[in-house]
C-alpha cells in the first residue's frame, strides 16, 4: 500500500517512484540520442541499463513518434521531439537581440558564419546562425549542431566561466578528439581557460574541423553570469592573425557587448565588484 493511511492502490496504478524512475530514464535516452544517432546495443552499454529496460523505454519512445528507427536500427530523434525543443527558441530573449545584430555584423565581415550559442550539460548548442554575405556555406555551423565544450572557441569560452568545480569535474571526464588538432590535455586546456578568462575571447583553429577556426566571445545576463556566447566561423584561410582577424574580433566583441547590455549588464559594475572581492 502507497501513500496516506487508509489509502489503497488502484489495481494497475503505477508508484510514483517506479514513473519517476521511468520518466528519468526515457530522459536519458533522449539526451543521448540527442548527441548522436545510434544502434540499441550501443545506447545500452553507453547508458549502463539492461536490454530488457532500454528496449521497454525505446519501444515506448518510438511509439510515441519522440525518436525515430531506420532500416538499419539507427534510433534518432523524432518530430515530436523536435516540436517540443523547437518551441525553447521562441521568444528567447537573447535571440531578439542577437537577430538584427548578426545581419548587420554578417555585412561588415566579408566571410564565415555569426552563431549564438549556449551550454548544455557538457555539450555547446548552436541557437541561431547567421552566414556572412559571401554566401558560402561552412558545414556543420547551422543552429542545432553541437559539440563538446573543450572543442572550438565557443565551447572554450563558456568552460572559462564555469564555476572551478564544474571545470574540474568536466576536465577529468573522457575528451573527444575530432581531429588530430583538438586538445584532450587537462592541463594544457586549463592554461588557455586562464587566457580566455584574461583576455576576454577565445580562438582556435582546427580543433573542430581541420578547414575552419573560429572567434568567441562570452554574453552575460543582468547579474554578469555568463549565459551564452557569439561566436564567428570562418575558413581556416582566414586566420592570419592580420587586421582581417583583427576587424572580425572585434565585430564578434562587439555583437556579444550589445547583447549583453541588452540583457541589462552593467560591466563598470561587475568590473568594480569583481575587483573588490579579489582585493
Amino acid at each position: 500500500m502507497d501513500g496516506p493511511p487508509g489509502r489503497v492502490r488502484s489495481e494497475g496504478e503505477e508508484r510514483p517512484k517506479a514513473t519517476l524512475q521511468g520518466v528519468m530514464r526515457a530522459l536519458r535516452v533522449l539526451e543521448l540520442l540527442a548527441e548522436r544517432p545510434m544502434r540499441a546495443t550501443d545506447a545500452a552499454e553507453a547508458l549502463q541499463m539492461s536490454w530488457a529496460t532500454l528496449h521497454r523505454t525505446l519501444s515506448q519512445l518510438e511509439s510515441a513518434e519522440f525518436i525515430t528507427r531506420d532500416n538499419a536500427g539507427v534510433f534518432r530523434m523524432g518530430r515530436r521531439t523536435w516540436l517540443l525543443g523547437s518551441t525553447y527558441l521562441v521568444g528567447h530573449p537573447l535571440l531578439e537581440l542577437a537577430i538584427p545584430l548578426f545581419r548587420e555584423a554578417a555585412e561588415e565581415t566579408p566571410s564565415g558564419v555569426y552563431q549564438l550559442a549556449e551550454r548544455s550539460g557538457n555539450l555547446v548548442v548552436t541557437l541561431y546562425a547567421r552566414d556572412a554575405m559571401s554566401g558560402e556555406t561552412i558545414t556543420r555551423t547551422t543552429y542545432g549542431h553541437h559539440f563538446p565544450m573543450h572543442c572550438g572557441s565557443k565551447g572554450l569560452v563558456l568552460l572559462a566561466h564555469l564555476p572551478p568545480a564544474e571545470i574540474d569535474e568536466y576536465l577529468a571526464g573522457p575528451l573527444a578528439r575530432l581531429t588530430p588538432e583538438t586538445d584532450t590535455d587537462p592541463a594544457s586546456i586549463r592554461a588557455k581557460l586562464d587566457v580566455i578568462r584574461q583576455q576576454g575571447y577565445s580562438r582556435t583553429v582546427g580543433d573542430v574541423q581541420s578547414f575552419t577556426g573560429s572567434l568567441s566571445a562570452p554574453v552575460h545576463n543582468s547579474v554578469g553570469e555568463v549565459v551564452a556566447c557569439v561566436c564567428l566561423v570562418m575558413a581556416r584561410t582566414e586566420f592570419d592573425d592580420g587586421p582581417a582577424e583583427a576587424t572580425a574580433l572585434q565585430s564578434v566583441q562587439r555583437v556579444a557587448r550589445t547583447i549583453s547590455l541588452g540583457t541589462g549588464w552593467q560591466p563598470m559594475h561587475w568590473a568594480t565588484y569583481e575587483n573588490g572581492r579579489r582585493s
